[in-house]
């Protein structure tokens, strides 16, 4: 599947179109053009601040904004690399705080390409090797990256010696890239793969956090960390977390914290914030005190990860007090996750949705079926996408959000609606709201 996107800024959009003009048409997995585009420009990536390398199938990026939360809670300052993006392509870039202006942004690009004459580079790899070098040239304290797609041969992880590596919640995604037949690769069930894949971040002598998973799949995970050398520290043995009595209770050999649960919507949530105190109570490289921690399960955020939208042009258009929520689940993780968070709900729900061709409509409806009032279907633009059909008969198509909005006939006493199948569709949400991610 291509990247795309599009920037307000000519000079950033000349850069892109460059890009699309000189990379192949699809991103293809393994390590060694960015390892050459990289030793072209100097090899950026050897001269970032403590790297926190984050995989999984989802929740990595809710990780990453947490470490970044209590980072910054601490006073201290992070880069984050961070994919894709909703609005604009700088969201991916975050120097020492603050996302890339334009004209750097430009400027990284260009250089990028420059020394990228021959490689067929990717799209994320080119974007990979501009944030190395923004992260190298600029001081902080910490740099966070998260992997774009698996782990093993994933751009991101030509890093040699990161301060800790993490992975989150593990599913079924990416099938065509992840569960593809691979010479030396031995043959196993699909999220055995998966876990073999993203467990590829595993580098000698760093600590290796993780969540639960299936006694096959921690196997899997096992194994890598023994193979490069690792420390694994899984949840369950090394560390844990719960939530009781309306607090986050984490523990690990240090001792025990008993936190505020995060204000980011969804009871997946709570697990990524454990994840990412794990990461921070497990590295050596700076320090966070228990204040920056509880600090941040009440700051952080993350858009489009069960997002209420706030009054803006685009919720005007259905009836004063309409509760509307935002979400980029797309899989049968972020399915169930999805549904976790209306478990509770009496209200019926109004499916909005669009989806890749490459995903399953049944990841988002199945879960929800039992509340759905009604489901509308919507393009994605610039992508590959399922028609109306794919997703039954009850389903309605619209040509863009603005009539989904205005065609529903919705009582907000009784009635909310709920955005979502993916976060490329989401983008177009928040812009059409006016909440444009800073």
């Amino acid at each position: 599947m291509p990247d795309h996107a599009k920037s307000d800024s000519t000079a950033v959009q000349a850069q892109l179109d460059r890009l699309t003009a000189l990379s192949p048409g699809r991103d293809t997995l393994g390590l060694e053009r960015i390892r050459e585009l990289c030793a072209r420009l100097g090899n950026p990536q050897d001269k970032l601040p403590p790297v926190f390398h984050v995989a999984g199938t989802n929740g990595k990026g809710s990780t990453c904004a947490f470490l970044r939360g209590a980072i910054e809670a601490a006073g201290q300052t992070a880069h984050v690399y961070s994919s894709p993006h909703l609005v604009r392509f700088n969201e991916r870039i975050r120097i020492a705080g603050k996302l890339i202006s334009d004209d750097y942004l430009a400027e990284l690009l260009c250089e990028v390409l420059d020394h990228a004459e021959g490689l067929q580079a990717s799209f994320f790899e080119v974007t990979t090797a501009a944030a190395f070098l923004a992260f190298a040239r600029t001081p902080a304290d910490a740099c966070i990256l998260e992997v774009g797609l698996g782990g093993r041969l994933d751009a991101t992880n030509i890093i040699a010696t990161p301060a800790i590596c993490g992975i989150a919640s593990l599913g079924i995604d990416h099938e065509g890239f992840l569960l593809a037949a691979e010479e030396g690769v031995p043959d196993m069930p699909p999220l055995d793969r998966i876990a073999f894949e993203k467990s590829g971040i595993a580098k000698s002598d760093v600590p290796l956090i993780c969540q639960k998973y299936a006694p096959s799949m921690l196997t899997e995970i096992a194994k890598q960390a023994m193979h490069s050398g690792a420390k694994l520290l899984d949840r369950g043995e090394t560390w844990d977390a719960v939530i009781y009595d309306g607090s986050l209770h984490y523990r690990d050999a240090q001792g025990k914290l008993s936190l505020p649960l995060p204000r980011m919507a969804g009871p997946h949530q709570a697990d990524n914030a454990a994840l990412a105190i794990a990461m921070l109570r497990h590295q050596n490289a700076i320090a966070v005190p228990e204040s920056a921690l509880a600090a941040a399960m009440e700051w952080t955020r993350w858009p489009a990860r069960m997002q209420r939208l706030a009054k803006g042009p685009l919720t005007d258009l259905l009836p004063d007090g309409t509760e509307v929520w935002l979400d980029g689940g797309h899989n049968v993780d972020g399915g169930r996750a999805i549904a976790a968070h209306f478990a509770d709900e009496t209200r019926a729900i109004h499916l909005i949705t669009g989806m890749l061709a490459n995903k399953n409509p049944s990841a988002i409806i199945a879960p929800l079926w039992n509340k759905l009032a009604s489901i509308t279907v919507l393009p994605v633009p610039g992508h590959e996408h399922h028609g109306v059909e794919a997703f039954g008969e009850k389903a309605i198509a619209a040509p863009d959000i603005e009539a989904a909005f205005t065609s529903l006939q919705i009582d907000p006493s009784s009635e909310i609606v709920l955005i979502a199948g993916t976060l490329y569709l989401a983008g177009a949400i928040l812009k059409a709201n006016n909440q444009i991610p800073e």
